[in-house]
């Protein structure tokens, strides 16, 4: 369910990228760079949006920022050799799956954590119920 909630937002995230300050459109771009993919399956999910017929591909897919031309981005042949070709959707996916185990780990030890402080206020409780008595 996760993944389709993703997924989805993700397709959304695309039909409505603009090149303003969006947080949205920001995300899209932080997310090719840095795993260097584009596009939700693959390059060509960009041809479908508003975006594309306006500037082609964003630059946030190129493979080289210098070896990237506007004209590039717009015709889909000749960004296939300029951009990532593949989809960000599996890549982010696969990577929250790579990190599960360290955060099952971490929210594990927390939880021991917080179990070792209930398990001591209770002590703590005890003792401070049971000295009230004895003074009185």
């Amino acid at each position: 369910q996760i993944k389709n909630s993703f997924e989805s937002n993700l397709e959304l995230a695309l039909k409505d990228y603009n090149v303003t300050a969006d947080p949205h459109s920001e995300a899209v771009d932080t997310i090719q760079r840095t795993l260097h993919c584009c596009g939700v399956q693959n390059y060509s999910d960009w041809e479908r949006t508003e975006y594309f017929s306006q500037r082609g591909i964003p630059s946030s897919c190129c493979k080289s920022q210098n070896d990237c031309s506007e004209d590039d981005l717009k015709d889909p042949n000749k960004a296939q050799l300029k951009v990532f070709v593949n989809g960000c959707f599996f890549l982010v996916t696969s990577t929250m799956e790579s990190k599960m185990s360290v955060v099952a780990g971490i929210s594990f030890g927390i939880a021991c954590f917080q179990l070792i402080g209930i398990i001591l206020s209770c002590c703590l409780s005890r003792y401070i119920t049971n000295n009230q008595y004895e003074m009185v």
